[in-house]
């Protein structure tokens, strides 16, 4: 418990560092939000997947971004990451529905959603901004201030 409020006290502001890490234990089948068809969805002609999770605990950090993306492993699988605010700690709250995509040519694609953080005191409503370099399988965050 000490390490959960440890961990969620570093949360100081939105502007705290969003991590992707090789997928662990936040990535089991049985924390993809259901309805699955409103909670996935796949970019680049099927390459790329992304997937809401629920880790249920921490309960003020449990959402995480499951990534499913090229470059292929040497026997075909996909790269599998898990975007979250580091620590084993994810988001207060991520709006699926709200997901947008684009590409940039320097950067890869670049996908937008609407984020909830738990600051250690309150809520704060931020925009969740990351990038995937499909040919590096490089992941970058970070959390915009609405407005």
């Amino acid at each position: 418990m000490k390490t959960i409020l440890a961990a969620l006290c570093c949360l100081a502001s939105p502007l705290a560092a969003q991590q992707a890490v090789p997928c662990d234990w936040a990535a089991r089948a049985d924390g993809l939000v259901e309805p699955w068809d409103e909670h996935t969805a796949t970019f680049a002609n099927g390459e790329v997947r992304l997937a809401l999770l629920d880790t249920i605990e921490p309960a003020a950090g449990a959402f995480h971004i499951l990534i499913l993306s090229p470059p292929y492993d040497e026997v075909g699988g996909r790269q599998c990451a898990t975007l979250g605010l580091g620590g084993g700690v994810g988001f207060a709250g991520l709006d699926f529905a709200s997901l947008t995509a684009s590409y940039d040519a320097s950067v890869g694609l670049v996908f937008n959603m609407d984020a909830e953080v738990f600051t250690g005191e309150d809520f704060e409503r931020a925009t969740l901004v990351f990038t995937l370099n499909q040919s590096t399988g490089a992941v970058s965050a970070r959390l915009q201030s609405p407005g």
